[in-house]
């Protein structure tokens, strides 16, 4: 089980899975843990230490966010408008 934390100074949601998904599984896990009918427009980011899965979410961008070092995960706001979706984002990958 999945366990998603809101940070609220943030606006962060921390991601806590119950099996850490691999560097190079990352693109695959993403779009599985996306996968929600008010999520769309996945494209993904590869760095040498960090990828990123940007998507939309009821219109406003989003980023899912994976450290491979830190063994981190994390969904970004980008904006204001995005900023005030984060709860209800929140509930909805989480059922």
């Amino acid at each position: 089980m999945t366990k998603i934390t809101k940070l609220a100074e943030q606006n962060t949601l921390l991601i806590i899975p119950s099996e850490f998904p691999d560097s190079d599984d990352f693109e695959l896990w993403a779009s599985i843990f996306l996968h929600h009918a008010s999520i769309c427009n996945l494209q993904f980011e590869l760095g040498a230490d960090r990828h990123m899965m940007r998507f939309q979410y009821k219109n406003c961008a989003f980023n899912l966010n994976f450290e491979h070092y830190s063994e981190s995960l994390w969904i970004a706001a980008e904006g204001v408008e995005s900023a005030s979706l984060i709860d209800d984002l929140a509930l909805d990958l989480s059922l």
